[in-house]
Parts: structure tokens; sequence; C-alpha cells
């Protein structure tokens, strides 16, 4: 990894937003599961019982779409640029991690231009490229990608700047 007197030119940590905190969750689930409690009992007095299972379908389907959700918003990139390597260290929604450990002297980092919805910001070494952010809005890549060749750029001029000795 990094020496502890290394200069660390840019440590970030990318995580998605969350949508809904905790709290809320358990609100909105409530609020579902009451009236589909409610309609269901309408339809059961109304002698259509099979209404009622349809309607726990339901309750059983949006939880699992805010799990999935949830699961995918732990994910988290921590990228660590010094004079000599950049760090990337990913973690995704199950748990799994990845880590890349790149000479900044090759790495180029890419995002394509204009804007658009699949402009992935990519770091770039050699023949792979390491697609980062993908959760983030256009302007946060525009705006990570722009902070990433700043502190590349720093990162290699002390390369450079080394005295002779």
């Amino acid at each position: 990894m990094t020496n502890d007197d290394d200069i660390i030119y840019m440590d970030a940590v990318l995580m998605p937003n969350r949508s809904l905190s905790p709290r809320a969750y358990v609100w909105v689930m409530v609020a579902i599961s009451v009236i589909s409690f409610l309609a269901g009992l309408a339809y059961l007095s109304l002698g259509a019982y099979p209404v009622m299972g349809f309607f726990g379908l339901d309750v059983l389907l949006i939880w699992l779409a805010f799990h999935f959700s949830f699961r995918d918003q732990r994910q988290q990139t921590q990228i660590r640029i010094t004079a000599e390597t950049v760090t990337m260290h990913h973690v995704d929604g199950r748990g799994g991690e990845k880590t890349a450990e790149l000479s900044t002297a090759f790495v180029r980092v890419e995002l394509a231009e204009p804007l658009r919805w699949d402009s992935w910001l990519r770091l770039e070494y050699g023949k792979t490229a390491y697609v980062i952010g993908r959760f983030l809005t256009l302007e946060e890549r525009q705006s990570l990608a722009q902070a990433l060749r700043r502190a590349l750029k720093r990162a290699r001029s002390e390369r450079y700047l080394a005295p002779c000795s």
C-alpha cells in the first residue's frame, strides 16, 4: 500500500445517496401494509377473498424492491492518490471487495463528452479501464473527473521534482 510519510493528493470515498432513511422506510412500509390490509378487507367483505392474497403479494414485492435498493446503497469506492500510486478499493452491496493499485505515471481519467446518462467516468491504465462512480449524477462525475485530473497532475509533478542526491 502506501508509506505513512507519503503525501496523499486525494483520498475520496464514493457512496450512493440514500433514498430513504431507515425510520422513513418503516413508516412507508407500515402505511403500505395498512392500506393494503384495509383494501383487502374491503374486497373480502364483497366476497372476493383471493384478492386479499394479491394485496399481501404487493406488499412483499415492495419490500423486496426496497431490500435490493438498500443493499445496492451499501457499496462504496475509495480512491487514494499518492505520488507513486492510485489505489482503488471497491466494496459492493453484498460485501465483495476488489482492489487495484496503479502507477500514477500511466493512469488517465476519461469521461465522454458531451455528458449523457451513459458517460461513465473511467480510470484507464493501459488496456484496462476501471469504471467508477456509476451512481453519481452527471455533474458529480464531471466534478470528480476534474478533481482526479488535478490530483494526478500534482502527484506526477512531485515525482519529477524529487531532489537528486
